[in-house]
């Protein structure tokens, strides 16, 4: 039986996470091992954010005697090879990358070693190891300035406006390659601006909360003319494990390929105003924002908003948190893990337009 030819749903077996210490593979693998399966988690622990909080969602997992974990960079082609020939995997989340939009300005390499050459290390050892399914993050920054909405899929995506973006489409475009010439089933899923507890402390909603509960300014790009498809991680991860757990058969396309691939938008498909996301924050906080308006900035995109009809019809799922709930959530985690001395008013009911 070919790699193409397996197509039955992921059984409890063992699953490599790549970025196990990173704010959605954490989440991911919590979630995997409540589930039944084995993990196998790797991540190199690297500086780009607070390491401490990457050690800190790391101890959440270590008391399952289901999960094993390594430090490890996908960028060594050495120790990729050996991971996949000691051990034997039924299936691969990649969530390892170097992430940041603005950070690919200044450090371009990182993404390239990290995104580009551990990506590639990746695909040769699922090439070498037989198994059932590859799930890779992606990204909504794909679709560059698009200005059709809603993102879809079958859009035209070859005009990145960051490199962060251009290498998220090379990962899609290597992984049909690899699927095509190897018959390995593979799904690339477009992530739409995900927000949560143990989330990354350089995306927006963090640094909002965190400098609301310290009385300092927030920066507010694009003088607020931005939207956002803020996608809630709880439904990030439902998105995911639904579809682990049904690989792709054969491409139903009119191309000449033999993949078994897809690429999903995993999104809220309910783009909210930036301003009415940060007045979700300050009303959940009680706390007015000190503000300063900036122009946008090199590689920032004024709106995303996914379509997810394709993730629907397949795997029965589509995201429905709202912003007042989750930033609720996030907030709440917010100030447990920090000890902030910072006191919330009472509920009340968020209004976003």
């Amino acid at each position: 039986m070919t790699q193409s030819q397996m197509t039955d749903t992921i059984a409890i077996g063992k699953i490599l996470v790549t970025g196990a210490a990173g704010f959605i593979g954490f989440h991911l693998t919590k979630r995997l091992l409540n589930d039944g399966y084995q993990v196998y988690g790797i991540d190199n622990l690297n500086d780009y954010y607070d390491v401490n909080l990457k050690q800190a969602r790391l101890l959440q997992l270590q008391g399952h005697d289901r999960f094993e974990f390594q430090q490890m960079d996908l960028s060594d082609r050495t120790a990729m090879l050996t991971l996949f020939e000691t051990q034997q995997f039924e299936a691969v989340v990649n969530l390892a990358a170097q992430a940041g939009v603005r950070y690919s300005l200044e450090n371009p390499w990182a993404y390239i070693d990290s995104n580009v050459t551990g990506f590639v290390n990746l695909l040769e050892g699922c090439r070498k190891q037989p198994i059932k399914h590859l799930v890779f993050a992606s990204s909504s920054s794909v679709y560059g300035a698009n200005i059709k909405v809603p993102f879809a899929t079958s859009d035209t995506v070859d005009y990145p406006v960051s490199l962060y973006a251009a290498t998220k489409k090379s990962n899609e475009l290597m992984a049909h390659t690899y699927s095509h010439l190897y018959g390995i089933p593979t799904t690339g899923l477009r992530f739409f601006t995900v927000y949560g507890e143990w989330g990354r402390p350089d995306m927006a909603y963090f640094k909002f909360v965190k400098a609301i509960t310290e009385d300092k300014s927030i920066d507010v790009y694009n003088f607020g003319d931005m939207s956002r498809d803020f996608t809630y991680i709880d439904d990030i991860i439902e998105g995911v494990v639904r579809v682990l757990q049904n690989p792709p058969s054969q491409l139903a396309t009119d191309l000449n390929t033999n993949a078994c691939y897809r690429i999903y938008n995993i999104g809220n498909h309910n783009p909210v105003k930036l301003t009415d996301f940060i007045s979700a924050i300050e009303t959940t906080l009680g706390q007015t924002a000190k503000k300063r308006f900036l122009p946008m900035q090199p590689g920032d995109v004024p709106c995303t908003y996914a379509d997810v009809d394709d993730l629907f019809q397949d795997v029965g799922f589509k995201p429905t948190t709202d912003i007042q709930t989750g930033i609720q959530k996030f907030v709440d985690w917010y100030l447990n893990y920090y000890n902030a001395s910072f006191t919330l008013p009472p509920c009340q009911t968020i209004a976003v337009a």
